[in-house]
């Protein structure tokens, strides 16, 4: 009979506890106050990074110029260890995200990793007096600048969430140093 009686405590006590611990959570849900907005992005400058990368590279590192104010960068880097690798990333005004990514790697690599996975089309669209062929189907879609029109050695491709009117826009904004 003892035996059942320490058991009921027990049994009680935990029941007790959890009780405690959902008021508790309850408590925290209802008062504590939450946003459920997306996180604000921080700005990140580019230029140091621009100007090294300019400097480093074995090809005309291209970023652009005259995007809207409303067009946030997001992320950078350059890395001379891996092919010249450049991307620089931008957040857009109604949240998607487009890319410029550039390297001296080897260009069907280049493609995959920028696009994710996306595959070529039949399309084309001359932007900037250039001719860029459109990719879709990975993560992300993607416009790559034609073999002939590449600056030498290296691969450019823009790529994002963004509509190709979005990447179109990026592409069009492009200058090499």
């Amino acid at each position: 009979m003892a035996g059942t009686n320490g058991k009921q405590k027990t049994a009680r006590g935990m029941v007790l506890s959890l009780g405690v611990c959902v008021l508790a959570a309850g408590f925290v849900y209802v008062f504590l106050p939450r946003d459920g907005s997306a996180p604000d992005l921080k700005r990140v400058d580019y230029r140091v990074e621009l100007l090294t990368a300019r400097r480093a590279a074995a090809y005309a590192v291209a970023a652009p110029e005259g995007l809207p104010q409303s067009w946030k960068a997001t992320s950078v880097r350059f890395d001379g260890t891996r092919s010249d690798e450049w991307h620089l990333g931008f957040h857009t005004p109604d949240g998607e995200y487009v890319a410029l990514e550039q390297s001296a790697g080897k260009r069907s690599a280049v493609i995959e990793e920028a696009s994710q996975g996306a595959r070529e089309t039949d399309v084309t669209e001359d932007i900037g007096g250039r001719t860029w062929v459109r990719y879709t189907g990975g993560r992300y879609d993607a416009l790559v600048l034609a073999e002939g029109e590449q600056p030498a050695e290296a691969t450019t491709v823009v790529a994002g969430t963004g509509s190709f009117e979005q990447l179109a826009q990026v592409a069009r904004a492009l200058r090499t140093g």
